[in-house]
This record gives structure tokens, sequence and C-alpha cells, in this order.
């Protein structure tokens, strides 16, 4: 028996739900595609990380194998050499890790079924130093030439699957099926809800078609009011029918006048409210109009441009090519050119050309859209360098840790010393490593509007010994005199403590930064009508006089070569005079190119605390 399918769709649905129903089963597969997406592109995004990770780990690892195979061979350690290479292959899972001697003289491998030299020779002659990789996508493979003097040459080779099959990563994928479970029941929820009031949605639908059709009946177009507040509006818009259907005609012919009389002096408008600049270019490039920004742009009063040649307001031989290409409808498609030209005090502007083709009654034309991308371009040299500025910041610590982690756990045991000095060091790169996403997270806050300072005692005594305690270690590094100096009571401050004490960490730790070993940094604290006065001086660099002020912008470095050569954010000043500021109080400079600097930082002293 056949499906009578309008029937059982009226059984289901009420009157007018079809056409909704139909857009939320459009919605619903849309939220399905979109999180399948989703969840193969994060497995895939998951996949490439995975990989990159795993590359670099068996560089590392290779690397350091490396180093310490090369020792081990010039002191004949073979058994330690081959429990290494076993404990790195099983540690680090690797599919292949040996040295090989010459041609094919296996001396470690971690299967020792594989090793073919029991000892170590005299001396042998030199192999290749480079091994054919197997040229499989799924593995990496990593060859290491190792010397050993006066005997001959060997190589590492090590290599590894770059898919991890014990991580198979669906715990993502679950996560991204329950979310869309979750939506998919809110969906229904919320249909079932708005499900009641579809019926007065529908019968105005149902007149409207009605109304499309031409019937303009009541008996078609009238609803029952008992229907809801939807029903009561469309009778009442139906019974202002007619008198809105004349007066619509006599309003469109009142605006198509008005139109007419004003399309000049909205036209200017329009283009006078456009911030880019706009010239329309004749085939005979010749200028037919522009408007105020181009005028701003090119340095042109805007009554001498429009009827005079494009030649004599852009110089530019380039774009003027360009122009006359497009203009004369030698080339039919849009071309951008980014023109740098002097601007004021030695400043360089970056103006970007878009020429593109304008056809009218099968006249050639162009239309120059002129922008000024000056401070687009700073931006993108400033995020660029503050990206590769806060990766190599993050790196070294990261690097540090993991290597002092290694040696503590290869060598901690039998030396308590050597663990001791892996725990130091490992604790102060962690805590540098803190410090840094904090810069990193405060000037975010700033960014956004949303950096603010607690108000609670600060015990600057306290702080000041913490100080002395963090910076001690790196001074005696650098064999640098670090000096502290201050009242025997100093008083009480009414601040956030951690931000401040951000702000002098920044300030010491760009001191004992650049000054070079064997010099001074001096820390005085004292208290000056009302105002806790903390000084900090250095015999480093100093900062010239035309970077004084520009040091405490964002992401800026000093141009002199030495302070290249030290990593840094550009960060540190401009957080440390910011969280200054937010409390009442300043920082300021004074240097001396070659002699040092002296940085005075001030916070108020809360009356009661004086």
């Amino acid at each position: 028996m056949a499906i009578d399918w309008k029937q059982l769709k009226k059984r289901v649905l009420v009157r007018g739900e079809s056409a909704v129903a139909s857009v939320g089963i459009a919605g619903a597969a849309i939220l399905l595609a979109a999180l399948a997406a989703c969840g193969w592109w994060s497995l895939q995004a998951a996949r490439q990380a995975q990989t990159q990770a795993r590359t670099e780990e068996v560089r590392m690892v290779g690397t350091l194998l490396a180093k310490t195979a090369e020792s081990m061979l010039a002191n004949d350690e073979l058994s330690p050499l081959r429990r290494l290479i076993m404990e790195a292959s099983h540690n680090y899972r690797l599919s292949r890790c040996r040295i090989v001697l010459g041609e094919d003289q296996v001396i470690a491998d971690a299967e020792p079924s594989h090793i073919n030299v029991r000892t170590l020779p005299v001396s042998w002659t030199a192999g290749p130093q480079e091994a054919a990789a197997a040229g499989d996508p799924t593995k990496t493979f990593q060859s290491y030439p190792l010397k050993v003097d006066g005997r001959g040459g060997a190589r590492l080779e090590v290599a590894a699957s770059l898919v991890d099959r014990r991580f198979a990563m669906w715990e993502m994928q679950t996560g991204i099926a329950l979310i869309g479970a979750v939506a998919l029941c809110t969906l229904l929820l919320v249909y079932r809800r708005l499900r009641g009031r579809l019926v007065a949605v529908g019968a105005v639908r149902e007149a409207l078609l009605a109304l499309t059709i031409g019937d303009t009946s009541p008996q078609s177009l009238v609803i029952d009011p008992k229907l809801g507040a939807e029903a009561a509006a469309w009778n009442g818009l139906l019974s202002d029918q007619e008198k809105l259907r004349k007066q619509a005609v006599a309003e469109r012919t009142i605006d198509r006048l008005d139109a007419r009389r004003g399309v000049k002096s909205d036209s200017d408008a329009a283009w006078d409210a456009i911030p880019q600049g706009l010239v329309l270019v004749n085939g005979d490039m010749t200028v037919k109009a522009a408007n105020g920004a181009a005028a701003v742009l090119l340095k042109r009063r805007r009554e001498e441009i429009p009827g005079s040649s494009i030649g004599e307001t852009i110089k530019d031989e380039k774009v003027l090519e360009v122009i006359a290409s497009i203009a004369t409808g030698a080339t039919q498609r849009p071309i951008i050119l980014d023109v740098e030209r002097p601007g004021a005090d030695s400043t360089v502007i970056v103006l970007r050309f878009s020429v593109r083709p304008v056809r009218k009654e099968d006249t050639a034309s162009a239309m120059l859209v002129i922008e000024d991308i000056t401070q687009q371009r700073i931006a993108e040299q400033a995020r660029n360098s503050f990206i590769a500025q806060v990766t190599h910041e993050l790196r070294t610590p990261l690097t540090n840790i993991r290597l002092y982690v290694e040696t503590a756990i290869d060598d901690g045991e039998e030396n308590p010393a050597v663990r001791s000095n892996c725990l130091n060091v490992i604790n102060l790169e962690s805590r540098r490593l803190e410090r840094i996403v904090s810069e990193m997270l405060s000037v975010a806050e700033i960014e956004a509007g949303s950096f603010k300072v607690r108000r609670d005692d600060v015990a600057m005594d306290v702080m000041l010994d913490e100080l002395k305690a963090d910076y001690a270690a790196q001074a005696e590094e650098k064999e640098i005199k670090l000096t502290f100096t201050r009242l025997p009571k100093l008083p009480k401050l009414q601040g956030d403590r951690d931000k401040i004490a951000l702000a002098l960490h920044n300030l010491i730790g760009n001191a004992l930064k650049y000054t070079p070993g064997g010099g001074k940094v001096t820390v005085n604290t004292d208290v000056r009508d009302g105002q806790l006065v903390i000084e900090v001086s250095d015999t480093g660099f100093g900062i010239k006089p035309d970077e004084a002020d520009k040091i405490f912008d964002k992401f800026y470095r000093s141009s002199d070569p030495r302070v290249g050569k030290i990593t840094g954010t550009g960060l540190g000043l401009t957080l440390a005079r910011e969280v200054i500021r937010m409390h009442g109080g300043d920082i300021t400079l004074q240097s001396e190119i070659d002699k040092g600097s002296l940085f005075t930082a001030t916070l108020p002293v809360p009356p009661e605390a004086g």
C-alpha cells in the first residue's frame, strides 16, 4: 500500500510547521557537518604536532648521544656505550640506534645480535659519514658523524617512527561527539518549546502564499485572531493595506524626484566619507574625480587634481605604468603595488596603490584606491619580532630544564652534589619561565584594558631580601658585584605585591643582563618627600640620549649591537613603568653611554606608614 506523505506530514507536523522543520533539519545537518570537520581538523592538527615534536625529540636525543659516544669511544668504554645505546633506544622508542665504524662495522647497536665488531680496533678506515634513509614519510632518520682522534671516523645512526601508535588521540573526538550530542538535544528542546507558537506563524504563511498568487480576498488573508498576538498584528496590517498602497505610490514618486536633485551632493559626501583615497583616471591619463582622502595622501589640493594629468600627482614610474595599462584597457585585472616614500623625522611612509579597471559604455578607465599601511607594516614587523624574541626566550629555560632533568636522572643517584646543582638550576629556570609568561599575560591585560592592581599591605623589607637572594647566584656567575643598601626599617606600602615585585625584577634583571662581567649593580632604597625611592644603578652599556624615551615603548630594543646579542622580549620596561604608574608613582632614567644607567622608581608612602 502506497504511503500518503501529505497526510502523514499533517499528522506529524502542526499547521505551518513543515517549513520551520526543514530549517531545523538543515541546521542540525550543518551542525553535525561542522562538528565532523572540527573533529577531522583537530585530529590532523594533533598528528602534525605529534610528528613535529617527535622529530625534534629524535634530533635532540641524537645530538646528546653523539657527544657522549665520541667521549666513550675515545676512552674505549664499549660496555657503557652499548648499554647507553640500548637504554636510549628503549626510552625514546627508536627503531634504529647504532654506531658504525668504517664500512658497516657495527660496534654498538640497540639489538646486540647486530653487533659485528666486539672490540674497538686500534685504527680503522673511515667510511661514508651519511647513510641513506629509507624514504618512509612515517619515519625520521638522522646520522651524526663521530670523530675519534688518531683512530678514525664513525657515525651514529638514529631512526624512529614519527607516529606514536600508543596514543590514538580519540579523547578529543569523544569530547566533540559529546558536545554535538548536547547541542542537538538543546536544539530539539528549543524547537519543542517554540512548536506551540508555530500555528499562528503557519497561518500567516498561508495568507502570504495566497497573496503572492494574487488572491486578495478577505477570506484568504484574514486569520483567526484567537491564534495569538501574531494573528492580531497580521490582521491589523491587512486593515491598512489599501491606505499604505496609495501612500507608497506617492512616496516613491517623491523619493525619485529628490534622488535626482541630490545625486551630485550625495555622491561627493559619500566619496569624502571613505577613509581610502579614490582617484578615477580616464583612458588619456587625466583625472576625472578624486576624493578628499586622496588629496591628503598625495599631498595635493583637492580642486587641483580633477582635470590634471595623473603624472603630475603621482611620480612613481611603476604606479604610472600600471595605471596606463589598465586605463587604456591593455590589462583587465586588478594590480596592487606598495610604495615607500620618505616622511617627517627620517620615517618611511608606505602607501598601497590598488588599481582596477572600470568599464562604462565601452570606455576604458581605471579606479585607483590609495591606503596608508604604514602602521600596519610597523605592527607586522613588531609582531614578527615579538614572536621571534618570545620563542627564543621561552625555549632557553625549557631547554635548560630538560637538560638538567636528564642530568639529574642519569647522575643524581650516584652524585648528590650534581643532583642538588641540577635542582637549583631547574628552580631558577622555572621561576625565570614564570616571569616571562607573567610579563606576556600582563601586557595582554594592559592591551585589553583589564590590567588591575590589588590593594594590600606590601612589606618592602621582605621583598628586597627576596630580590637579593634571587639574583645573588646570577651576579656571582657573571662576577658582578651586587649591592643592596636601604634604611633599617622601610614603610609598608599599599599595592599589589606580585606586580610591584615583577616591576623590580625587570629593573634589577636588566641591570645584571646588560652589565659586563666585573661590573657593579647597586640597589639603593630611601624615603624622600613621602615617596619610597628605589634606585637601580649599573656600570653597563648605557643608553643613547635619543633612545632614553623609546626603551619604555612596547617591543622596542636598543640599536646598540651589544644589546642585540642578548635575548629579550622588549616588554620588561614597558610593564615595569605601567605597574609603577598604576600605583601612583613613576620610573625615570639617567644614562650615559659606556658608563652605565640609573633607573629611579618612586612609589607613594601611605600617610599612616610615614
